[in-house]
């Protein structure tokens, strides 16, 4: 009787978004045998989910979506430890308490890690990111309430820093918020989405410092965080959490002297291929040799990371295809204001770009639309407390549509519940006021410049 071929093993590192999604797809083209490997926690769980925990809309085990049972019924192995190096020549990953794990193709999938600069007492205790279970176990210890914490430190103006800050305003902790940009997120938002922001947050009463950069981080005799030193002014903070969400980056320490190339995250191609053969990556930790059209080299992105799963597990399962994310989208939340993105809104306008911002009186609603300035083809828009459909602009975007077929079809384009206002007439009527006036000074212009070029009679 023949033997059958023994099945090939596929081992991911990281059960984040990307290393799942690889998982569950594999799952369905093939009978591979595969191991998911975390050092966190053994079980998939939603990290955009954490923050709702700690503000107690959710319990933990509702971030996990999946129940225990569906990785058993679906053969997939889990396994929670630390890899502590890999030997690609003889394809096997070392890891904690010298255990040993051969494989036949490997996906790395470690996602990132909270970026630290040096800063004196750092590593102190009540000193903390916004990305790890442990994260949200740390904030539950040194951050239970306003009596235990009188004050916290958010050191970061990203959306990390955004969604910590929430956390903390919900338990009605002070917060001071130390920003080295002059305005908000201001390096990947225009200035009217910047300003936005701003307000919203000394709306909720929070002591937003721009301009400003942490030097250290003070200790008692314990360890324990009691103040923070501030760079331009040597002002000391008292408090006893300091929330460090200053970016991520990629957590690939422990690929040193594997032979992977690595640049900031896993070098890798367009089919997510590194260096090595049967060696990828996918997710925070994947690194484009070559940028994809506009987009960065590397996108800490959800969707994104899904939809690098999604990929090379055709590849894996013998349909090699390229990674295409298609246009770029992103969605985050600003305290009790949306914002979504669809196509390129610089922060600073590009030379072929035209720009229209609109903003609501009420000044928590905007939208701000960039297109070409000779063709009218639609580049962008960011919008912030209206929300809008993906497919609208996904279509608008692969057909190159003009901002005046956006405009004349900007209902279809909203998501808001159905009786909500689409405040159509009023954006179109300032488009159109400011494309006259535009007109009209470039007329002038012309004008001027016909009137002296042409010599009196």
């Amino acid at each position: 009787m023949q033997k059958s071929a023994p099945k090939k093993a596929i081992v991911i590192i990281g059960n984040g978004i990307s290393g799942v999604t690889a998982a569950r797809h594999i799952r369905k083209n093939s009978h591979a045998q595969i191991t998911i490997i975390s050092e966190e926690h053994p079980y998939f769980f939603s990290r955009t989910a954490l923050m709702y925990v700690y503000m107690g809309h959710m319990k933990f085990e509702h971030t996990q979506p999946y129940e225990k049972h569906f990785w058993k019924k679906n053969n997939i192995n889990l396994i929670q430890t630390r890899v502590e190096s890999i030997v690609t020549k003889t394809k096997t990953l070392n890891l904690s308490h010298g255990e040993k794990l051969v494989y036949d193709s490997l996906i790395i999938a470690t996602g990132s890690k909270p970026n630290k600069f040096g800063w004196k007492g750092q590593d102190a205790k009540g000193v903390m990111g916004l990305y790890h279970k442990k994260d949200l176990e740390a904030l539950e210890q040194y951050a239970p309430n306003n009596q235990m914490c009188k004050r916290a430190v958010i050191v970061g103006g990203g959306l990390i820093g955004i969604e910590l800050a929430e956390m903390l305003h919900s338990r009605h902790i002070p917060i001071t918020f130390l920003v080295r940009e002059d305005s908000f997120w201001n390096k990947v938002l225009p200035e009217g989405e910047s300003e936005l922001i701003n307000r919203e947050i000394l709306e909720k009463g929070i002591d937003l410092r721009l301009n400003t950069n942490l030097k250290e981080i003070l200790t008692d005799e314990n360890g324990q965080v009691r103040r923070v030193k501030i760079q331009e002014t040597e002002e000391e903070i008292p408090c006893n959490l300091v929330g460090l969400t200053a970016g991520v980056s990629p957590n690939i320490a422990f690929l040193k002297g594997s032979g992977i190339q690595t640049n900031k995250g896993v070098l890798v191609n367009r089919f997510l291929e590194t260096n090595i053969p049967d060696v990828y990556a996918i997710g925070d930790c994947a690194e484009q040799k070559v940028p994809i059209g506009e987009r960065r080299s590397i996108e800490a992105v959800w969707y994104t990371g899904r939809m690098m799963g999604e990929t090379v597990a055709q590849t894996l399962c013998g349909n090699r295809i390229e990674y295409k994310p298609g246009f770029w989208f992103n969605s985050a939340k600003f305290f009790d204001i949306e914002y979504q993105t669809y196509g390129w809104v610089w922060a600073l306008p590009k030379r072929n770009e035209s720009r229209f911002y609109w903003e609501h009186f009420s000044r928590k609603k905007c939208l701000h639309f960039s297109f070409d300035k000779k063709s009218n083809v639609f580049l962008g828009v960011n919008t912030l407390g209206i929300r809008l459909r993906h497919e609208f602009f996904n279509a608008v975007l692969e057909q190159e549509k003009t901002i005046d077929y956006v405009l004349e079809h900007f209902e279809e384009a909203v998501f808001d519940p159905e009786f909500y206002p689409t405040y159509q007439k009023e954006i179109v009527a300032q488009f159109n006021r400011e494309q006259k006036t535009t007109i009209s000074i470039k007329k002038k212009h012309w004008i001027n410049f016909f009137s002296k070029a042409t010599p009196s009679s």
